[in-house]
């Protein structure tokens, strides 16, 4: 039987049927068991999100009734929080455009999915060197830029959300302060990918409910952006362009937003601009309650139902990158 499981929910003993033809990946075979935690992990720096496991060819153990399972783990290093193909790519001004872009996109994913599982100081510090990395890219690259904005991943969870999210927000960014030199790209752009830290600390049987949420769960959702504050605060990251955008992203111009109900100029302009980018994305992205919207349907959402929320120069600007 072939169950599908996000490759972070893969363990030793399954039976993994890789997605991808064999050239794409660094395994001699697209099927095979895996032995060792060495091997999750090469999957995971493949930039490869979901696999197929067969569960009639797996080998997971049994616990017996009062027995506990000792499973010897494979000794590897750990990986470093910024993938080395990640800077590699940003470096090669001979890579095309569309190669590029999808190689920072699959590898700022990996980045941020290595920083969430481990949201320590030097974690914080190190994936910020990626990300200061990336807004460089994007500022210095018009044409990788545009392609960025082309890329369609339906996929959702919070390591590719943040990473949609941070790269729309610094283009929209990009565009707003282009004459300008007022503002710390660095920081801003570092606020957008950690716009969503703070779920580290929400139940993931919450953030993963296939279901609408209760109201207790909804105000424990809520508090994401504190969260964030909290861990931002706690190992020493917290740039002022940080603490707008985390504590902000879910405000909105008619009041209505959370945590604080911050409304109209009382919202900064980092905030306003995650703000639509994280709406963008989650009306663009499948979720198990939804089925994905393509840009102009996801666009024309935001305008026809929801445009009291936003800033309508902001959203018009927004609206211009997808032209």
């Amino acid at each position: 039987m072939i169950k599908t499981f996000k490759t972070q929910e893969v363990k030793v003993g399954m039976y993994v049927v890789l997605p991808r033809s064999w050239f794409a990946h660094p395994f001699l075979k697209n099927e095979f068991l895996i032995s060792s935690p060495g091997q999750i992990a090469k999957i995971i720096e493949a930039g490869i999100r979901e696999v197929a496991i067969d569960t009639a060819k797996s080998r997971l153990p049994v616990e017996k009734p009062g027995e506990k399972i000792a499973v010897e783990a494979e000794q590897t290093p750990p990986q470093p929080i910024i993938p080395p193909d990640l800077m590699e790519a940003i470096a090669n001004k001979s890579m095309p455009p569309a190669k590029k872009a999808k190689a920072i996109h699959d590898h700022s994913i990996v980045m941020i999915q290595r920083l969430m599982e481990n949201p320590s100081s030097d974690s914080i510090k190190e994936a910020k060197k990626g990300i200061f990395a990336v807004v460089d890219a994007i500022l210095a690259d018009d044409k990788t830029n545009k392609e960025l904005l082309m890329l369609s991943s339906h996929d959702y969870d919070t390591y590719i959300h943040s990473v949609n999210v941070g790269l729309l927000a610094i283009s929209l960014s990009k565009t707003l302060f282009k004459k300008s030199d007022a503002h710390d790209m660095h920081e801003v752009g570092a606020g957008f990918f950690l716009h969503d830290i703070g779920k580290v600390k929400v139940d993931i049987n919450i953030i993963k409910k296939p279901a609408v949420l209760t109201d207790e769960e909804m105000m424990e959702i809520r508090r994401h952006p504190q969260y964030g504050y909290e861990i931002l605060t706690d190992t020493h990251q917290l740039s002022d362009e940080c603490k707008k955008i985390v504590m902000q992203h879910h405000e909105r111009n008619n009041g209505s937003g959370y945590p604080a109900g911050l409304k109209g100029e009382e919202i900064h302009l980092y905030g306003r601009i995650c703000s639509l980018a994280d709406v963008y994305d989650a009306l663009s992205s499948r979720r198990p309650y939804k089925q994905p919207l393509r840009p102009y349907e996801a666009l024309n959402v935001m305008k026809e139902e929801m445009l009291e929320h936003f800033h309508q120069d902001l959203f018009k600007k927004f609206v211009l990158l997808f032209q």
